[in-house]
């Protein structure tokens, strides 16, 4: 349980500039290896924590789009074209949809979000064919 004289060993503050960040990693990086249960160790969550909130807030990572994302599946389930048949239909459909030259169908998005274990709020983004 923290105490009051544990928060006084605690050097925190809120990350507001990229400065803040980069002397909080700094800090991270001295003190993540804390044994569990002490005061650097509950710094080092605090720190985690303020870290990934001003991360998320100052440099985003977009979703990759449909396409990027079905090859990306397809890529850490060492899965080929040839696998994805009975979710998006022939042999050359396949080949159209993960090259660009035709669209998903809501048919297909339901068989890839259960198959490739994807979002479908992830599959229904939009995305530009090429010509």
């Amino acid at each position: 349980m923290l105490t009051r004289s544990n928060y006084t060993d605690m050097n925190i503050k809120l990350i507001k500039t990229d400065s803040d960040y980069q002397q909080a990693l700094k800090r991270l990086e001295v003190i993540f290896d804390a044994a569990i249960g002490t005061s650097e160790s509950d710094e080092a969550d605090v720190l985690g924590l303020m870290i990934d909130d001003y991360e998320k807030k100052h440099y985003p990572i977009e979703s990759p789009d449909p396409i990027e994302a079905i090859k990306i599946r397809m890529e850490e389930m060492q899965l080929k074209q040839i696998d994805l048949i009975n979710e998006i239909g022939g042999k050359s459909r396949v080949s159209e949809i993960l090259n660009r030259k035709r669209k998903l169908t809501v048919d297909m998005i339901r068989k890839l979000t259960a198959r490739l274990n994807l979002s479908p709020g992830l599959l229904i983004n939009d995305y530009q064919l090429t010509r």
